[in-house]
């Protein structure tokens, strides 16, 4: 396959990635307006946050079991459209629960196309070129991240909030006639009744943990828990798993799922910057989200270049490049937030760490490593492990802050726990596979 035939399936994937994550930093500067709406209080609009989490996690698995037997282009084109559904729902909401409402139905969409657009790209381009296609992709993600709180705060201000979903839908129209022309629709060929009741356990239970783990009830815990435990037993035992759960006995998968845990725990640590700046160096909201912004245009700039890394010396060296990176930006910055000119080279630094990080090495790992027939479910599966890094990091510096009396000592005592969280990765990241061994080891379809 020539690179040029791909370019119009990356622009129509890009696209569709751009339009999802755009839709979660927009909204960060139309929150007031949101409460003004609405007549809400501040606490009440987080879950505008949490239950896009929430049902993201869940669209995921859905998206990527569907895709893996109806094919990419169906699940892709329905993805988009449920985005577009829910995003015309917030436009016409009237009050704050029809809001809501329409917040799950984007991210029932929103869940399903970075799954599927990253195994659209494992199943047509040839993994000598697999690396900077995902990479690409992984980098429109990034550019959204960076450009959705200006927009948005533009949007709100000339006109009002509701231009700030209005604009997704035509941006859908456009992903979606474009996908109905380049992305593959062919199906993987996977065969048999879809496990209804596996997917159901595993949606249930996902829900139902990170609900735990943001409302901090431990029953709800312990009943996620017995329900993820009960999916375990169903799929040991059913004959068309939704989930191989070979993916997590190959010693590659399985690293590579838990180095995504820790690789969104790290990612947490991004959250409490502009407060810590706030707190420490006396300047304003707006000064201490420049600051924060520019480690974020850091790391869209190096995730492309990450990404061709990847074809030329593997994923194990990226990864290790980019922990090592990321421990000395965090601990940079542990040791000196109180200082602007420290802090922005910590905010580089890191920067550069989180572009080889966030762009591309783990779902070149899994690409590679999987073959079509449950490849988007594989995907889907290190997208969830993300999420869950990212919760469990917010808890982790929540926990830290809240059990030391100075502030300023629990900041600095919750950073030098993200290096120690780095460190652990970095470990890790030294015990995969070298690029050699990963292009001499044969691609093996595991049964179910």
């Amino acid at each position: 396959m020539r690179d040029r035939s791909a370019l119009p399936l990356l622009l129509t994937l890009g696209l569709g990635v751009f339009a999802g994550a755009l839709d979660l930093g927009v909204l960060a500067p139309a929150l007031p307006a949101l409460a003004s709406a609405f007549g809400v209080v501040t606490a009440d609009l987080a879950w505008i946050f949490s239950l896009y989490l929430l049902v993201t996690i869940a669209a995921i698995a859905i998206a990527g079991a569907l895709a893996d037997r109806y094919g990419r282009r169906r699940i892709y084109m329905l993805a988009v459209v449920v985005f577009a559904a829910g995003s015309l729902v917030t436009i016409l909401a009237t009050t704050y629960e029809m809001f809501l409402f329409g917040r799950a139905v984007q991210a029932l969409g929103a869940g399903g196309i970075f799954p599927v657009a990253t195994a659209a790209i494992g199943d047509v381009v040839p993994p000598s070129r697999r690396g900077a296609a995902l990479g690409a992709i992984a980098a429109t993600w990034g550019l959204a991240a960076v450009i959705g709180p200006v927009f948005g705060g533009v949007l709100v201000h000339l006109l009002s909030w509701q231009w700030i979903f209005a604009a997704n839908l035509p941006l859908a129209a456009i992903v979606l006639v474009l996908a109905n022309r380049h992305v593959p629709a062919r199906a993987p060929h996977v065969r048999g009744a879809l496990d209804v009741l596996g997917l159901a356990l595993l949606c249930c239970g996902l829900l139902t943990v990170v609900d735990a783990l943001l409302s901090e009830r431990p029953l709800m815990g312990a009943i996620g828990v017995a329900l993820l435990a009960a999916f375990v037993l169903w799929e040991r035992g059913t004959e068309n798993p939704v989930v191989p759960l070979s993916l997590f006995t190959t010693p590659q998968l399985g690293k590579t799922y838990l180095l995504e845990v820790a690789i969104g725990i790290l990612e947490g640590s991004l959250f409490f910057i502009p407060t810590v700046i706030v707190a420490t160096q006396h300047v304003s909201s707006a000064i201490a989200g420049l600051v924060a912004a520019l480690g974020a245009l850091t790391f869209v700039v190096v995730i492309p270049i990450s990404g061709r890394a990847l074809d030329r010396v593997g994923s194990r060296d990226v990864l290790i490049v980019g922990t090592v990176l990321t421990e000395i930006g965090l601990a940079i910055f542990a040791l000196g937030f109180d200082s602007m000119p420290v802090t922005l080279v910590a905010m580089v630094v890191a920067g550069v760490g989180f572009g080889a990080l966030l762009g591309a090495p783990t779902r070149y790992i899994v690409t590679n490593e999987t073959g079509p027939s449950r490849r988007a479910i594989a995907v889907g599966m290190l997208s969830q492990a993300l999420i869950v890094g990212q919760l469990l990091g917010s808890a982790l510096a929540g926990a830290v802050i809240g059990g030391v009396r100075s502030e300023i000592a629990g900041y600095r005592l919750t950073y030098l726990a993200f290096c120690a969280v780095a460190l652990l990765a970095l470990a890790l990241c030294s015990t995969l596979r070298s690029r050699s061994e990963e292009h001499a080891a044969p691609l093996e379809e595991a049964a179910p």
